[in-house]
Order: C-alpha cells, then sequence, then structure tokens
C-alpha cells in the first residue's frame, strides 16, 4: 500500500475524501487511526468524546498512539455528573495531555436559554447552543476528526462509512463496523474502565435531562430524547445536512 503523507489535506475534501477511501478505506480501529494520527494529519486531526457509554475504546486506542492527540469534550452545561467524573479519571489513566473542554458561548445561552430549561421545550435548539455551535469552533484548524459513531447504533446510522465530509473536514468513524460483542471484548481484553451509568442500563449517555436507560430489546441510542423522532443532536451531518432523528429526516445545516 503506497503511503499518505504531510500535505495531502490540501486536496479539496471531496477528492481527499475518496484518496483516504482508497488507501485506508479496509482499515478500522487502531490499524487505521495509527496512520492517520501520525503521518497523514499530524497535529491537524482530533477525535470528538463524550466519555460515554462506549469513548473509551478510542480514548485507549488515541492514548496508545499519541498521548498528545487533542480531545474536544462538549461540556454543555447539563452532563451527568458522573460523566464529568468518568473523564478524570479516564484522562489520569491514559496519560491524555490535551483535553478541551469546550462550553457552550455565554452569549448563546443568556439569549436562549437564560432559565437553562430550553431542553424541556426545543431539544434541537438546545443542542444547537450547547453542542452544534460549540464544535463547530473548536474545530477550527482542524483538517480532520475523529468519532465514535458505529453501524448498530440505530437505524439512521446502519449505512455508516468509515470517512465523510462534513464542516469542509474529514470525518473518521474507525469502530463504524464493530459490532457491540466487539466494543465489550475490546473493553475487557485491556480491562478498561466503564462508565459508571452502563450498570444502569444507559446505552448511550448523554445530557441529563434528555438520556434515559434502554431496555434490553431497544437500540442503543432509544434512551436519547425518548419520546422524540430525534436520535441525534446534530454535530453530525449528512451530504451537508443536520442528521434529526432517521437518515430521511434533515434538515438545511
Amino acid at each position: 500500500m503506497t503511503e499518505l503523507h504531510g500535505d495531502i489535506d490540501r486536496d479539496a475534501p471531496p477528492r481527499l475524501h475518496a484518496t483516504l477511501d482508497t488507501h485506508y478505506g479496509s482499515l478500522e480501529g487502531r490499524d487505521l487511526l495509527e496512520p492517520l494520527l501520525t503521518r497523514v494529519f499530524p497535529g491537524r486531526i482530533a477525535l470528538i468524546s463524550s466519555f460515554g457509554a462506549e469513548s473509551v475504546v478510542l480514548l485507549h486506542m488515541v492514548a496508545v498512539i499519541d498521548r498528545s492527540t487533542p480531545v474536544i469534550f462538549l461540556n454543555t452545561g447539563k452532563l451527568f455528573g458522573e460523566t464529568l467524573a468518568y473523564r478524570e479519571s479516564v484522562v489520569e489513566r491514559f496519560g491524555l495531555t490535551d483535553i478541551r473542554d469546550i462550553r457552550p458561548d455565554p452569549v448563546d445561552t443568556a439569549r436562549s436559554d437564560p432559565a437553562g430549561d430550553l431542553w424541556n421545550r426545543d431539544t434541537a435548539s438546545c443542542c444547537r447552543i450547547r453542542k452544534v455551535l460549540p464544535m463547530k469552533r473548536a474545530l477550527t484548524g482542524f483538517s480532520a476528526w475523529i468519532t465514535g459513531r458505529k453501524r448498530f447504533q440505530s437505524g439512521g446510522r446502519a449505512s455508516l462509512g468509515t470517512f465523510e465530509t462534513e464542516f469542509e473536514r474529514i470525518k473518521v468513524n474507525p469502530l463504524a463496523n464493530w459490532p457491540v460483542e466487539r466494543i465489550s471484548a475490546y473493553i475487557d481484553e485491556h480491562d478498561l474502565p466503564k462508565h459508571p451509568l452502563v450498570a444502569q442500563g444507559y446505552a448511550s449517555i448523554g445530557c441529563g435531562p434528555c438520556t434515559s436507560p434502554v431496555g434490553v430489546e431497544e437500540e442503543a441510542r432509544s434512551g436519547r430524547w425518548r419520546g422524540e423522532e430525534k436520535t441525534e443532536c446534530g454535530i453530525h451531518f449528512d451530504d451537508g445536512k443536520f442528521v434529526r432523528g432517521d437518515a430521511s429526516q434533515r434538515e438545511e445545516g
């Protein structure tokens, strides 16, 4: 395989997307992350992590390859206390050195959510000011970003690819094709710490007000925004459009 290096990200994102698919589309997990972090996008790629139910897998892989990799953590102001404590323990154990605690713009929250209860009236707008806009700001200067999305998590993610183009950047999904059994096996094999809410039935963990445990037969993300069609917070796009619930329910970004 011909290796890609250095200034490859000068290519336009669609062309770069195709090039990455050709060279690395058959790789996954750590085998994919290693060349991307060290040779293709050195210093220009970040991991977006919620420090949620399965986040520890990518955090561990990144720490093994390069502990100085930027990790963007969207601290919405509505997270579980358990998540904040878990983040601190994982960061200390793995020795991660560049955790970026990204918070909403106070101007946005003062204007749109002064009482802090927007989640109870308009979840899409709440996610926009507490996740989407902060993340877009946090990605400034990066050529690519890594996510932990997987096909098994919901119907809207069933056709998820390894590489995508969003925000004029490359988005990488190293675990897209990993089933839940492989995630669990990796955690057990490396004796990784589990989010404390997993034992209470939380299969996908976001903000406290909009996250609930799931039943045995439910999809992993069915506990997010329960009672609504929405199953995505809006930080993930499809062909330049916000994903709202199923892939068929989108609005222009």
